[in-house]
């Protein structure tokens, strides 16, 4: 079962995220910020599959966030979640969903990142 990492600040919209994703199928850590995301990804017990990260968060930008959890693990797929996705520039390797977003849309853009048999 593939694990994303959700990093969200805003704990109702992480719930609702964690909540959908597990109802999904798909096993979920949760990070309320940039700190918590990198001390999970620093430890190589936990296996993340995907990280989930919101672009606007209070201590570390999800822009920057990205280009740290890519120095530990460069060959994490990243999921931006923003309310500003039609002007969002990201890398070519990285994918955008715009907030707000329907259960089968974000259902969609993680399958196509993380196909499953």
């Amino acid at each position: 079962m593939p694990t994303i990492l959700v990093v969200e600040d805003d704990a109702i919209v992480r719930m609702l995220i964690v909540d959908v994703l597990e109802e999904l199928g798909f096993s979920v850590e949760e990070a309320d910020g940039g700190e918590q995301a990198l001390d999970i990804l620093q430890n190589p017990g936990r296996g993340v599959d995907l990280m989930m990260t919101d672009v606007g968060l209070p201590t570390i930008d999800g822009r920057i966030l990205a280009e740290q959890a890519r120095l530990l693990r460069p060959d994490l797929p990243i999921l931006f979640a923003s309310g500003y996705a039609e002007s969002l520039e990201v890398p070519s390797d990285m994918h955008v969903i715009g907030k707000p977003f329907s259960i089968d849309q974000l259902r969609d853009k993680v399958n196509a990142i993380l196909p499953r048999p």
